[in-house]
Formats: C-alpha cells, structure tokens, sequence
C-alpha cells in the first residue's frame, strides 16, 4: 500500500512541474492592487508622507485629558514633551485599530527611588477608559534597576517579558517602535484571530509575536473596543517624548 501512495504522489507531482512549464509567465503575474505610494522621510528622524503626526515638537492639538477629554496639559518645551503629573494622562483625539507607532523617549537623569518608583510610566498602545485600564507598553528605568520581569521597561504590563534588557542610562534618548494588531471584539473574532503585537527598541527586538487573550484586572468588557485611542501614563515621574 504504502508503495502505491508514493508511486500516486511522484505521479502527481510530476503533472504538476509539466502544467507549471507549460503555464505563461504572465499567468502568475499579479498587478492589482498596486500598492499606495509613499514619500519616505528625507532622514531616519523624519516620519514618512503618510504618517499621522501626533506630536510635532510645537503643540499638543492632537492630545487630550483622559479623564474628562480637555486640551492636553502636558508641558512642551524646546520641541520636547514632558509629563505634568498634576494633569493625569493624556490620551490622541484620534481612535486607532492596526497602526505602526515610533515614540522617543528618555528619563530624567537625576531619578529618585528604586523599582517600580524609578521613572514609572506607559504608552497604553489601546486605552479602554479612564484610569490604567488597557494595553501598556511599560516605560521604567531599566538600566540596572531591579524590579519584578513583567513589569520593566519593554513589557506588556503584566502580561509578557522583553525577550532582553537594551536599557541605556538616564538622560539618554530611547525608542520603542511598535507594529499593533487589534485585539478582537466579539468572541468569533477571537476564534479567528489573536492580538498580535510585534516591537522593538534601540534597534533590537524585544517581542515577535504575543498572542494575548485578555488583561489582568480588567473586566470582561475589554474586547469590546476595536478602535482606541493612545494614551501616555503619568504616574510618578517625568518622561520626555519626542515627534
């Protein structure tokens, strides 16, 4: 039996090569739909012509309070945007479902305290509402400043570990650049498809694929928001983000 499966597998495969001979190249040749053209930036620094500018070094037009959606107070300076705690987060007028996002940031060079009291912050990459609540990229010192694994610089915030620790010290300019896939909003979408989250900073990869079913400490209601705005976290220290 097994002799007549191989025999019927060879034959097979052989009809195959003869119709892929035979075939035209313009048969295999697709055109449509051509992809949309972009202007890349002129340096590394410089985002492309299709990118959605969220922070231009001036103002905070696109930013607003988190918890009861006024102008954005957070200070900037010198191109610069730096955390006011006093206000709370700050989160982008616009919702987002799949994006890629590229963020600089660094802390302070004259941090305090040890832990998770060192230079705490977050980019909620899908915020669910008022307060902590969603997806959060976690921002801490990390550069030899022990404190629990799924809470340091590069987690998802409780729910997965950079595959490394790139930190570079205080006062230095960092980035993460993020590829986002939504998370699903029903529970068919769920059978069909799984966060996918991929990023990296200062040029190294810190996760490829994280496949997340739900967050911790939230309600059951987390799905049910295709579309999110950003939202940068206050807590505790004074970060510095740049366009």
């Amino acid at each position: 039996m097994k002799y007549s499966i191989i025999i019927a597998a060879l034959l097979a495969g052989t009809s195959f090569m003869a119709n892929a001979q035979q075939a035209k190249p313009e048969d295999t040749e697709v055109w449509t739909p051509e992809p949309k053209v972009v202007t890349p930036g002129t340096t590394c620094a410089d985002a492309p012509s299709d990118a959605v500018i969220l922070f231009d070094g001036k103002n905070l037009d696109q930013w607003v309070q988190a918890d009861d959606q006024s102008p954005a107070k957070w200070d900037v300076h010198d191109g610069i945007l730096t955390v006011n705690k006093k206000y709370g987060n700050i989160e982008t007028k616009q919702k987002f479902t799949n994006y890629q996002l590229h963020i600089e940031w660094k802390e302070p060079s004259d941090l305090e305290g040890t832990g998770q009291a060192r230079g705490n912050s977050g980019v909620f990459l899908a915020s669910l509402g008022k307060g902590d609540a969603g997806y959060e990229l976690q921002v801490l010192d990390a550069y030899k400043n022990k404190t629990y694994v799924n809470g340091m610089a590069g987690s998802l915030y409780k729910q997965a570990i950079p595959l490394a620790n790139p930190a570079r010290p205080n006062g230095v300019w960092q980035t993460y650049d993020v590829i986002w896939t939504a998370p699903p909003s029903t529970m068919m979408d769920r059978l069909k498809r799984l966060l996918r989250l991929r990023f990296y900073t200062t040029a190294l990869w810190l996760k490829i694929i994280l496949s997340c079913l739900g967050l911790p400490c939230t309600s059951a209601n987390q799905f049910t928001k295709p579309m999110a705005p950003l939202q940068l976290n206050c807590r505790r220290m004074a970060i510095k983000a740049s366009r």
